[in-house]
């Protein structure tokens, strides 16, 4: 008899898992695993994040989406990158007013470091992101990542997408029933136990009794499984990351062929950040705020200010989170996944590559033979601890600003709203830049150079003076930071701008056929 999976709740993370584990556990096959998706018609998406991961690429090449038709389908556009404004400094504070998190691995020639050579000015006045390699630059110009004739999924620069979440979904649900997931409409009204604390099945108003070996709770901050009904706790972050409430405004170009930022732009406030996000035919905006710090009308008008006129007759929505995680995702034989499982704040997409996450190593941890505990434990605690990691690179953000305009960016600098973890880190680099030896590739989402790009950016200050007699290969960094200028140019001039590139998939694919666009 198949083994069987039932995921209760829809939306990106439960269609994202449907399809992918649809696709890696063979539920078109024999010997596969059958898959059920149940939801109700009357729980809303929640449709605010709208950006992603670059390892969306290859969980949506394994699902079976092709990347002309996600973007014709859901509004998307070519995401390279983070751009952060007023987060180093006060508004109007001299000096460099914005850095960027680019998603390029800095270049480094023939195995040289270049990163110590910049911190001893080698490579001139600019940001570590402006000179490291051509994303930020290309980005800047509006550029898109790829060429029309590269291949789906594929190009010279690294990059992710921007998309509208609830067209995203609906694309999941579909490529997740041509894999062969059974999809249900029908309410789930109630949520049996088994004495021992394990799932019994779910009570459905239309189905009746759905039971399966295997429950995957994709419910949101709703948490039906493996919060309420299994009593799973949630351990809230408010003491490390304040904002608990996002406003959200959708805005039409003025202009429909106006340009694509090519990166997610997040702009600090006083107490909180706003993000905007660029698709085909609006820019998604939103207020990320404290509630501790401000009030909701301040941070709509901060918003609405934000925006200029064009939110005059715009509507916002608003959003109450809990910002944390659960310790324990894997219980018994329910597996959260999506807000159940955690979610911090939108910064840095961690939402749905979280998600992506938890489907990947259910697959591979998927308890054929009915040992539910041995994969629960590995699970449970590779999640913890990319959770406790992904929140200290979220921290970083915040706790190095130089800003003291408000009490929001105070309260983030104290000493002691930062975990432990993140002061051990930051000591480490008082002397040495961070390198692959405080990576652990197993439970780090961020790589070395993301926490590079966000340290330098906000102006860390690392002294190699005791080290610097060892490095000699000053003119070949001199040398490779001119190449990397080059090779902006040469990106500049050579890309298209993402408009035009998005514009060219509305009609036509992408590969050896295209032209460039």
């Amino acid at each position: 008899m198949k083994k069987r999976i039932l995921i209760v709740g829809g939306g990106t993370a439960g269609w994202l898992a449907a399809g992918y584990l649809a696709k890696r556990l063979g539920a078109d096959l024999p010997g596969g695993i059958a898959i059920t998706l149940v939801e109700s018609r009357d729980i809303g998406i929640l449709g605010v994040g709208e950006g992603t991961f670059p390892t969306i690429r290859r969980t949506l090449q394994t699902i079976g989406i092709d990347e002309a038709e996600l973007i014709r389908r859901c509004g998307a556009s070519f995401k390279q990158g983070a751009k952060f404004v007023h987060w180093r400094h006060t508004p109007g504070t001299p000096g460099h007013d914005h850095y960027s998190h680019p998603f390029q691995t800095a270049e480094s020639p023939r195995g040289l470091e270049l990163l110590p050579y910049w911190l001893m000015g080698v490579g001139g006045p600019d940001n570590w992101d402006e000179v490291c390699g051509p994303q930020k630059k290309a980005a800047d110009a509006h550029r898109a990542p790829k060429l029309a004739q590269h291949p789906d999924y594929d190009g010279p620069l690294n990059y992710a997408f921007h998309f509208d979440a609830v067209t995203l979904a609906a694309m999941l649900r579909d490529q997740g029933i041509a894999n062969g997931v059974t999809h249900l409409v029908d309410l789930v009204t109630e949520v049996m136990l088994a004495e021992d604390g394990a799932i019994a099945g779910v009570r459905t108003q239309a189905n009746g009794v759905l039971d399966a070996d295997l429950y995957v709770d994709c419910t949101g901050f709703r948490a039906e499984l493996i919060g309420k009904a299994q009593g799973v706790p949630w351990r809230s972050c408010r003491d490390v990351l304040f904002c608990d409430t996002a406003l959200a405004m959708q805005v039409p170009y003025a202009d429909a062929q106006a340009p694509i930022a090519s990166y997610t732009i997040s702009t600090a406030q006083d107490a909180g950040w706003i993000w905007d996000i660029g698709l085909d035919t609006r820019r998604g905006t939103g207020h990320v705020f404290s509630s501790a710090h401000t009030d909701d009308a301040t941070a709509e008008a901060r918003l609405r200010a934000y925006i200029g006129p064009a939110a005059e007759k715009l509507e916002c929505r608003k959003f109450r989170f809990d910002g944390g995680y659960r310790e324990i995702n894997w219980h018994k034989n329910c597996v959260a996944i999506g807000l159940s499982s955690g979610f911090f704040e939108p910064l840095e997409a961690t939402g749905i590559v979280f998600a992506e996450v938890a489907a990947g190593m259910l697959a591979n941890l998927f308890p054929w033979s009915g040992d539910y505990e041995t994969s629960a434990r590995q699970f449970n605690v590779i999640m913890r601890k990319r959770y406790e990691r992904a929140l200290d690179f979220i921290k970083l953000h915040y706790c190095i600003s130089q800003r003291r305009d408000s009490d929001f960016w105070n309260d983030n600098v104290a000493a002691t709203s930062v975990p432990g973890s993140l002061h051990e880190l930051l000591d480490r680099w008082r002397f040495r830049p961070p390198t692959e030896i405080d990576i652990n590739t197993q439970i780090d989402i961020f790589s070395e150079a993301s926490w590079q790009y966000v340290l330098y950016g906000m102006g860390w200050k690392t002294d190699l003076s005791a080290r610097a007699g060892v490095y000699r290969f000053h003119d070949d960094a001199r040398r490779a930071f001119a190449e990397a200028r080059r090779q902006a140019d040469y990106a500049i001039d050579n890309l298209p701008s993402n408009r035009d590139l998005v514009n060219w998939a509305q009609t036509r694919g992408f590969g050896p056929q295209g032209r460039a666009a």
